[in-house]
């Protein structure tokens, strides 16, 4: 059951809105419908970014999957791998940065294939994800994208994962797993600073975060204006965390309400296509 705390999005304050100096946004069903960017949620990203407020994408998806997002929205960058990779536009061309250094890479790939053919080999079903061969630090087993694993053999791959040594996070379709601590938080603090000169610490009250699912939970911590689009109802028994709202719709078209609230509060706009 979800909290009382958890607020309609609709109901969130236009005065508090209108200090809103940025968003921050998982990808997979809170930006994404059935896999894809919808028209609306480009349009809604738009209007944002007219409106003068960057968008910032962090998700868990890999480098490779991550470039043509990077490189077609109007997103002022995607991190991707959960904090590890960073892509954005500088000097007419995109740019990847890492967290970690080439030799740390290059030690964890070795760590990381040593996992992955453990988790395949003691967790009934399980299969690495179809965009894992994009990924430069971390591996992702499928569990509701392409494959289906249940609760018990999520459960089981995080345990194996952390066994080896590895922070492991459960998002609507994959487990990733990585060594490091970097993660969602870090990865948006290193872009905010990195691309717009300033300290996202200092700005926490003034930043949104929407996400969809267990491993945005960090994130809804770290923000007082969290939001959950709809169908983060369906994790509803395995959240800690809750965010400050929720939306009425779900996936990509709860992010265009979003978007149009925050329009409202800025510009009197509710439209994003208009």
């Amino acid at each position: 059951m979800i909290p009382t705390s958890v607020r309609p999005w609709a109901e969130s304050p236009l005065p508090t809105l209108r200090q809103v100096r940025g968003v921050l946004t998982d990808i997979d069903d809170t930006l994404t419908t059935e896999g894809a960017i919808p028209m609306g949620v480009v349009a809604a990203l738009a209007a944002l970014r007219a409106s003068g407020l960057p968008v910032i994408a962090v998700t868990g998806r890999p480098m490779g999957w991550s470039t043509p997002v990077a490189e077609e929205m109007p997103l002022t960058a995607v991190v991707a791998e959960n904090g590890a990779v960073a892509l954005f536009e500088e000097g007419g061309r995109l740019c990847t940065e890492y967290a970690q250094g080439e030799t740390e890479r290059a030690a964890n790939a070795v760590r990381l294939q040593r996992a992955a053919a453990r988790v395949l080999r003691e967790v009934p079903g399980a299969t690495l994800a179809r965009d894992n061969a994009g990924r430069a630090t971390d591996i992702a087993i499928d569990h509701a994208e392409f494959a289906h694993l249940d609760e018990a053999a999520i459960e089981h791959v995080v345990r194996v994962m952390r066994e080896e040594g590895m922070t492991a996070t459960v998002s609507s379709i994959h487990v990733n797993g990585w060594y490091g601590d970097h993660g969602k938080p870090s990865g948006a603090r290193w872009m905010v600073q990195r691309l717009l000169g300033r300290e996202l610490d200092a700005e926490r009250e003034r930043w949104i975060y929407v996400g969809d699912s267990t491993n945005d939970q960090a994130m809804f911590a770290s923000f007082a204006l969290s939001v959950g689009v709809a169908n983060l109802r369906d994790f509803e028994d395995r959240l800690s965390q809750w965010p400050a709202y929720i939306t009425r719709h779900d996936r990509g078209r709860g992010f265009i309400e979003v978007a149009e609230r925050l329009l409202e509060a800025r510009t009197g706009l509710t439209d994003p296509a208009r």
